[in-house]
């Protein structure tokens, strides 16, 4: 892989400019795609925009670009979106500073601005693991690239276009069906990363160099409305806790078996009103494998802890019969475990605590 340093003027960088929205940003002559796949759209606010301008205007120093050579004297930024839009609008009349617009300052104040020579770091030739390395180095400042916005600088083709506009455009027809379920910024590229990672088991990278060149993305967009219309079916009463569910996971693993909707409504509803659970969310889950890990069942605290080790002494009840009959145990040395399991109705109260060694708790919880 190859990367040059490259010296390129406002003037050069801004002409051709044009900005169609979501359907492409170009400058340099038109051979600088400024909004690849995987850019985000324009975020600066006025006063960073015009501290850019500023800073031209002073001549002082901006920071490096990153730019990728795609062959054919095309180029794709990696990094610097936000200031070569800053650039180009100025330059083009779109927006003014202190009142006076580019086109009404004098011409040894365009000049100034127009020679003005940025400083660009090109990559060319390399291939997409050790772009995509590069990628990461240098994503250390400013507004990073997300860990799916790099993938999408390494993996471009026709496949990624296809998907960008299932899963990324503004009001993408994914979000419209699927944002209840999943938490994402979707122009950040966070829901499609999240059913690239429910379709490939968590193989991304894999995933999108198999499909890199395929003309379309039938397969990601069919997969993910199989998996909305599944969680419809099943649990058509929807509630907040349902979103950020690991929905893909559980229609992988599932989605074949029967379910009764009515039955795991019942269930659902009798867990939500249990206040021993305390991560709702975490019932969508429960209720296909039964671990209670999922549920983050209520702990006892410490007043609690106290109280029943004061109670007997710190003597561990199990301990009886052993060496340790009569030990004292320190109450760092001892763990609260409920008498009646949760599973059998017990509570997370007082009367239903037990303090064990942690030698008999962890056997008794290994049980």
């Amino acid at each position: 892989m190859e990367i040059k340093l490259k010296e390129v003027t406002i003037r050069e960088l801004a002409k051709g400019y044009v900005d169609n929205m979501e359907d492409g940003v170009v400058a340099y002559s038109g051979r600088l795609d400024v909004r690849p796949a995987y850019q985000r759209e324009f975020v600066y606010k006025d006063k960073q925009r015009d501290n850019v301008i500023d800073s031209v205007r002073k001549n002082y120093p901006l920071n490096v670009m990153y730019w990728v050579d795609n062959g054919n004297d095309q180029y794709e930024i990696l990094d610097g979106q936000q200031r070569t839009v800053s650039i180009c609008q100025y330059v083009n009349g779109y927006f003014s500073i202190n009142d006076r617009q580019f086109d009404s300052l004098e011409q040894d104040e365009q000049d100034k601005i127009l020679d003005y020579q940025l400083q660009v770091y090109v990559c060319s030739n390399g291939t997409d693991s050790e772009k995509l390395e590069w990628f990461r180095t240098i994503n250390i400042a400013g507004e990073k690239l997300s860990d799916q916005e790099l993938r999408n600088a390494t993996y471009r083709g026709p496949w990624l276009t296809e998907a960008k506009k299932h899963f990324s455009k503004t009001n993408n027809p994914a979000q419209a069906i699927g944002d209840k379920y999943i938490s994402a910024k979707w122009n950040r590229q966070e829901g499609l990363e999240t059913v690239l990672s429910w379709i490939s088991d968590d193989k991304i990278e894999r995933y999108m160099n198999e499909h890199q060149k395929d003309s379309n993305d039938n397969e990601l967009w069919l997969y993910f409305q199989s998996v909305i219309a599944w969680v419809k079916t099943l649990f058509p009463n929807y509630r907040k806790e349902m979103k950020s569910v690991n929905w893909g996971l559980l229609y992988n693993t599932y989605h074949t078996k029967s379910f009764d909707a009515t039955e795991l409504e019942k269930q659902i509803s009798v867990l939500m009103q249990d206040s021993e659970v305390e991560n709702k969310r975490g019932i969508y889950e429960y209720i296909f494998d039964n671990n209670q890990k999922h549920l983050n069942l209520r702990q006892f605290d410490d007043n609690i802890k106290r109280t029943v080790y004061e109670k007997h002494g710190g003597i561990c009840p199990m301990c009886r019969g052993t060496v340790n009959e009569n030990k004292k145990w320190e109450i760092s040395e001892m763990e609260a475990d409920h008498n009646i399991p949760w599973s059998k109705g017990g509570k997370t109260v007082e009367e239903n605590c037990v303090m064990l060694c942690r030698q008999h708790n962890r056997e008794k919880s290994d049980k």
